[in-house]
């Protein structure tokens, strides 16, 4: 009873101090020592614990490589250019704007993973709003929603995805195949409520300026992340993992990048983003530990079986929530291997839930929690009413529709 007390309190304290960062530490200052302590209790085993860093190591050294890339792509211009494009598309018209928005961010999480259009994104999409002299909200918004709807493409759009991927048995290329659809369910609803709710936003004139140069895209940039994706479908296929192909494509631009003296050694360090990456890791130990000591089987009591329609929209909608409840990372940790057995469809049904169901609450996902951060830092005031409004109105619809895309998906594809 003792360690199993000891493992809840763990990660409730890994969750809070995740979203309160207090003394504005980073994550891994609370999750490090409190992986240490369920370590030196007995919670989980030695054993347990290098089987655990031995199957996410992968998986951190795919992000670091993604991050990096990322970043890189930005120092390239990309982002900025991105932005050019957006005003110039909407020429002063804020629904053309929203359209815009939607395209950048679900094609940036798809490709650069969620994190980009967080960390990257956002802070072009309040410049372009405040030059077009639009009102940001709905354009903000987007933002945030789309970095967890528009993650349900690739194996590597999400941090949940990468860690549920290897469980699928899937391709690469199976993988983006069975998503698509709803992937595109999700993001079209999105997209009709978000132009309903803030129909007052867009209806709004705008009163700025327009750019009068066409955007120039860095065409370097924009060819190492195709042939990146394209490397993640080959070494799938070939049962290499992804974060090799991630860090050839991080190397391109960080070599390139530091013959021209545009970057350098520490900064690429940084860019990397190591307390992050350990945080990872004790994230992923302490849930183990949860897991082992009474959640594994809580949850296996509740969750469906099987791949039938009912099945599927009950473990989208375990999967939700429990993201709300204890944020995704963890949910799918403790999901996924509960699910494999019942074959792809249900881990493509986790997905859907963990991936969907965090714009509901802010706790949801990380995303979530530094996009608001980075909205607080351009004095824009984030409603915790607005927000769960909104969540109630797309999160509900978009859980269900693309729960029935990826049923009708999984029969259509088969094999």
């Amino acid at each position: 009873m003792l360690v199993e007390s000891l493992s809840v309190a763990a990660l409730a304290v890994v969750l809070v101090c995740a979203v309160v960062r207090p003394f504005r530490w980073p994550e891994a200052a609370f999750a490090v020592p409190a992986a240490g302590a369920v370590i030196l209790a007995g919670a989980i085993p030695l054993d347990d614990v290098r089987e655990e860093a031995a199957r996410l190591g992968p998986v951190i050294g795919f992000l670091a490589g993604v991050l990096v890339l990322a970043k890189l792509c930005a120092d390239d211009g990309l982002f900025r250019a991105c932005g050019n494009w957006m005003a110039r598309r909407a020429a002063g018209r804020p629904r053309t704007l929203l359209g815009a928005v939607f395209a950048l961010a679900s094609l940036i999480t798809a490709t650069l993973s969620l994190d980009a259009t967080v960390v990257l994104l956002t802070p072009v999409v309040f410049a372009t709003a405040a030059r077009m002299g639009a009102r940001p909200a709905p354009h903000v918004y987007a933002s945030a929603h789309l970095s967890n709807t528009a993650s349900l493409l690739l194996p590597v759009s999400n941090l949940t995805n990468l860690l549920a991927f290897t469980a699928t048995g899937l391709s690469f290329t199976r993988f983006a195949l069975l998503m698509t659809l709803p992937w595109l369910v999700a993001i079209a609803v999105e997209y009709v409520v978000f132009r309903r709710f803030f129909a007052t936003d867009l209806d709004a004139p705008a009163e700025g300026t327009e750019p009068t140069e066409p955007p120039r895209m860095p065409r370097f940039a924009l060819v190492t992340v195709a042939a990146t994706l394209a490397g993640f479908a080959v070494a799938s296929a070939v049962g290499i993992e992804p974060a090799w192909s991630a860090a050839a494509g991080a190397a391109v631009l960080a070599v390139r990048a530091l013959l021209r003296r545009r970057t350098t050694p520490v900064a690429l360090l940084r860019s990397a983003q190591l307390p992050f990456l350990a945080f990872v890791l004790a994230l992923g130990i302490v849930v183990r530990a949860v897991v082992d000591n009474g959640l594994g089987d809580a949850l296996g009591h509740v969750l469906p079986d099987g791949t039938a329609l009912p099945a599927l929209l009950g473990t989208a909608a375990v999967a939700a929530l429990l993201a709300n409840l204890i944020n995704n990372l963890p949910a799918v940790l403790a999901l996924v291997p509960l699910a494999a057995p019942a074959g792809p469809g249900a881990v493509l049904a986790v997905l859907i839930g963990v991936n969907i169901g965090p714009n509901l609450t802010y706790a949801g996902s990380l995303a979530t929690l530094l996009w608001r951060r980075i909205a607080h830092q351009h004095e824009h005031d984030v409603s915790l009413v607005r927000f769960t409004r909104l969540g109630l109105l797309t999160t509900p619809a978009a859980l269900v529709l693309s729960t029935l895309a990826l049923w009708v998906s999984l029969r259509l594809l088969p094999g």
